[in-house]
């Protein structure tokens, strides 16, 4: 059987710090509560079309459901479930062995569907305008990497309460991937850490405590959680499993030791650990999934030493999806993405949209890319292991997971992941052989790892019960037979008679195959697949011109696929085990024996030596989670040596300055047939806010876009398009580009943009980036001038590096307030065409120091457009004209205010001539102030 088929998961979509903790966090109660399964709906459901939230009694719902004693509500749509691979999904756990369990049946808009949930967990499926369900699992033969990454996380979140409001607990679980991540940080009123976390986790479902959804006390956190995730399951728990008592149980419990210094790191956070014991109760009820003892890599993991980038700037900057075709490569994972496993892309992809900023972890790892491209033999030697190695992480949960039935597919699955581990095991030698000769420390550390001696351990286990040479191999038939025969003989007595009794009906079938090919004097061969089990294939395509009709008729049921034919017979149809059609209340079926009965003994009595093998081995099993970061690492700086090796990258330095000469657009470099026009950049703290104008098309938003990926690409440790290239290590990278409207919101262009930039001003600090791309278009151009102006010297203080992009003339008079601003524009040539009877503009994408002279360059961007030129030219005089009117009254207010001052003169003077009772000195003094006071508003109006 082929990989995706066994490593196929069916996940349908559905819908600051406090001291006091008894103060702001109730503590649940602590009683256990009898466990129950959800049984999954009827093929062919539609998902989506439920509200956005639902927690209906059991009196109310719509759906046969199972209440059990203990838990309230249950969920009023069809609940699709996971595949967790050896999870007894899609089971249901009998009344019997569930005490206090009554169950209530009510019509259903769908007979023959029913829903089964727990109380106390409800959900809300939201998939708005789709009426199938969405297809998550892995299809990837080994060394594939997929183009994005499917979503299989859950994530409980819960949130403090009084003067802990803003405190986050969040707990995170990959059911591909068996890795529990924690983590508690104080969050500001806009949720936005907890925001980013989210959108970097990509999750399959969110778990929320019942009271941040109820209608009327909504939560601003679960408001912000649904407005960001609209394709996201969000589903409801009753407060009292948010139990921090028993998230710490969980911890001890499921940890591997190799990670067990977690319990004295996370001893303390409250708010992560109730969410833990939340997430676990969540898949046990409702998933159907329990983990082992001892086989859990639980971390914990805050936002220190990290880059935070929220989800507008990550989108903004199409660093995982392009804007134009979601489908695209060309964003800044796609060119940078040659990772050959599942584990390397995860890696990558985790780290763009969160680079690292600590500049010891950064500098190994641009010194393990330099030794990689300084030496090419390690460099093919490691490419060529990491290729060969399977979705380890993906292959773990299914090993520690315990399932509660078993079956013939939970069998067949485990005995497909024994035989994964084992061809996972056997590359760790190579692996190591090909780091023996590295000297950066970083590849000698994973050099180390690989040096444990569980590794060989478990091999050997493996190798005691399964063949040497059974292992993965491509083609189903090939892949059935390695299963088949894996365990060794003499292992079990039955299962040996079984293996027999199945060769012999397997030659069986060769043997009628051959004799039918001797008959009638054609080149037939035996096929297998999984639709038509053993059938029979010839080729086509020779002189004899083979058809369907000229074919004898003891053939059945003939397809072609190019030149190959595939047909079979009445006689294989009985031997593969499958009798005549039979039709039963008008449904077809097919009744199955012989050859499939005889695999499914052989399949079951293996799984009973795989589970005493997998028992036997969890013990070590913490050895494979080292693995794991190792090959994902190595995968991700081979991806950089490689990507380096296709482009004159060069290695970035880390200073307080950020100094890039010649810099190159990574994207456009990528996929534009000319070479893009390389520029430079510049900024520190003696000129740290950069204003950038010129024409309309001549590459500012670029270049503004090109500055922020070269910074992202410098942190996660790969080189950049430079001849030269300096960093400042940036704790935040915020962007301010676009003007699209949001109509859910009722937000127009300016309240967006005035929006997204007060998130900037409440966040920035001294060591953030920050790019924006034309403020203040949404409104007038007085009050646009005048809100950009004030902005503007708000950031001027903060001593973040600032590149403002602009339109506005007035705003390049900063640099004359604050020596920390400098101007730039890019230059446009003017040429005249001949043939056109114009100017032409020539747009050179060059970056200079000053001020742009150009005028009405809107105007000549309309002339090179398909508009009439009737309207272009009556749009030049028009704007001349509003240009020299603005002119004359400019002087005219000139004139009005000096006339004003002479007015004020003379009135004075009259005034004093008048009614003056000053002596002579006094009044000399009083007149001459008057004159001094006249000249400054003459000489004022002149300037």
């Amino acid at each position: 059987m082929f990989l995706s088929e066994q490593f196929n998961f069916g996940l349908l979509e559905t819908p600051k710090t406090s001291d006091s903790r008894e103060a702001t966090y109730q503590g649940a109660s602590s009683s256990s509560v009898p466990g129950t399964s959800s049984q999954s709906s009827v093929p062919g459901t539609s998902f989506g079309q439920t509200p956005r939230t639902s927690s209906l009694s059991s009196g109310n719902s719509h759906s046969n459901s199972t209440q059990v004693s203990g838990l309230s509500s249950s969920s009023s749509s069809k609940r699709p479930r996971y595949n967790a691979g050896n999870s007894s999904t899609g089971s249901s756990v009998s009344s019997s062995s569930t005490p206090n369990v009554r169950s209530s049946t009510s019509r259903t808009s769908n007979p023959g569907s029913s829903t089964r949930t727990p109380r106390g967990f409800s959900s809300s499926g939201r998939t708005p305008g789709s009426r199938r369900t969405p297809y998550t699992g892995s299809s990837m033969t080994p060394g594939a990497t997929p183009a994005r990454i499917d979503r299989s996380a859950l994530v409980a979140i819960v949130e403090g309460r009084g003067l802990a409001r803003g405190e986050i607990g969040m707990a995170t679980l990959d059911l591909k991937r068996p890795e529990l991540v924690l983590s508690q940080f104080s969050d500001m009123l806009t949720y936005v850490k907890t925001i980013t976390k989210l959108q970097i986790i990509h999750p399959l479902e969110i778990i929320l405590p019942s009271t941040a959804c109820e209608s009327g006390t909504m939560t601003n956190l679960s408001k912000f959680i649904t407005d960001q995730f609209h394709n996201t399951s969000i589903s409801t728990v009753q407060r009292k499993y948010f139990n921090e008592t028993k998230g710490l149980l969980y911890v001890k419990q499921l940890c591997v030791p190799e990670y067990s210094s977690v319990e004295l790191e996370v001893s303390s956070k409250y708010y992560c650990l109730a969410a833990v014991a939340a997430l676990m109760k969540y898949l046990e009820f409702i998933q159907n999934t329990i983990y082992a003892p001892a086989s859990l890599k639980i971390v914990f993991k805050g936002s220190e030493n990290t880059t935070m980038i929220d989800v507008s700037t990550a989108k903004n900057l199409e660093l995982l999806q392009n804007q134009r075709d979601p489908h695209s490569d060309h964003t800044l994972y796609g060119i940078l993405n040659y990772t050959k496993t599942v584990a390397g892309a995860r890696l990558l992809r985790s780290n763009i949209l969160q680079p690292p900023s600590d500049i010891d972890t950064i500098t190994l790892r641009q010194d393990a890319v330099s030794e990689l491209i300084e030496k090419p033999e390690i460099f093919y030697n490691l490419e060529a292991v990491i290729g060969r190695f399977l979705d380890i992480d993906h292959l773990l949960s299914l090993c520690v997971q315990v399932q509660k039935q078993e079956n013939v597919k939970t069998a067949e699955n485990k005995i497909t992941n024994v035989m994964y581990l084992k061809h996972t095991l056997e590359l760790v030698t190579p692996l190591k052989e090909a780091l023996g000769d590295c000297e950066n420390p970083l590849l000698m550390a994973s050099y180390k790892v690989l040096e444990d001696p569980r590794f060989v351990l478990m091999l050997d286990k493996i190798n005691c019960i399964i063949h040497e040479d059974a292992r993965y191999q491509k083609g189903t038939l090939n892949m059935r037979s390695q299963k088949c025969f894996a365990v060794k003989p003499n292992m079990n007595g039955l299962l040996d008679i079984s293996r027999k009794t199945y060769t012999e009906m397997v030659d069986d079938i060769t043997d009628l195959v051959n004799q039918m090919a001797g008959a009638y004097n054609l080149p037939l061969k035996v096929a297998y697949s999984t639709t038509r089990g053993f059938h029979i294939q010839m080729y086509g395509g020779g002189a004899e011109g083979y058809t369907a009709d000229n074919l004898p008729g003891i053939f059945m049921k003939v397809t072609k696929f190019k030149n190959t034919f595939s047909f079979t017979t009445a006689d294989l149809i009985k031997m593969n085990g499958m009798l005549k059609y039979q039709k039963v209340l008008q449904k077809k079926f097919f009744k199955a024996y012989r050859v499939k009965e005889s695999l499914h003994e052989i399949y079951m009595m293996t799984s009973i030596v795989m589970t005493e093998l997998l028992n036997n081995i969890r013990d070590d099993i913490g050895a494979l989670y080292k693995l794991t970061e190792t090959v994902a690492t190595i995968d991700m700086l081979l991806s950089f040596a490689h990507a380096c090796t296709l482009s004159d990258f060069v290695r970035p330095e880390f200073t307080d300055t950020f100094a890039v000469k010649q810099s190159r657009h990574p994207i456009l470099e990528k996929i534009s047939i000319e070479h893009p026009v390389p520029n430079n950049i510049y900024a520190s703290e003696d000129s740290n806010f950069v204003v950038i104008t010129g024409p309309n098309m001549s590459g500012k938003s670029t270049y503004l876009r090109q500055i922020a990926l070269l910074q992202i690409m410098a942190q996660i440790g790969s080189f950049v398009p430079a001849e030269y290239a300096s960093f400042r290590i940036a704790n935040q990278i915020f962007s301010r580009i676009g003007s699209d409207d949001d109509l859910e919101t009722n937000s127009s262009t300016f309240m967006m943009e005035m929006k997204e930039i007060n998130y900037i001003i409440q966040t920035v600090s001294a060591n953030s980036l920050i790019i924006i791309d034309e403020l203040g278009r949404g409104t007038s151009v007085e009050e646009g001038v005048g809100i950009c102006f004030s902005i503007c010297e708000h950031l001027i203080a903060t001593k973040a590096f600032t590149f403002f992009v602009t339109h506005f003339r007035e705003l390049t008079m900063l640099d004359s307030l604050y020596p920390n601003v400098e101007n730039y524009f890019f230059e446009i040539h003017r040429s005249f065409s001949i043939e056109a009877n114009c100017e032409k503009v020539v747009y050179t994408h060059m970056l200079s120091k000053g001020k742009t002279e150009e005028k009405h360059y809107g105007i000549q961007l309309a002339e090179i457009s398909t508009l009439p030129q009737s309207v272009v030219t009556n749009a030049k005089q028009l704007a001349i004209k509003i240009e020299e009117e603005k002119k004359n009254s400019e002087k005219q207010d000139k004139e009005i205010c000096r006339q004003r001052a002479v007015f004020k003169l003379a009135t004075r003077l009259v005034q004093a001539a008048r009614s003056s009772r000053l002596d002579d000195d006094s009044l000399r003094q009083y007149v001459a102030s008057l004159k001094k006071k006249y000249e400054e508003e003459v000489l004022s109006l002149e300037e």
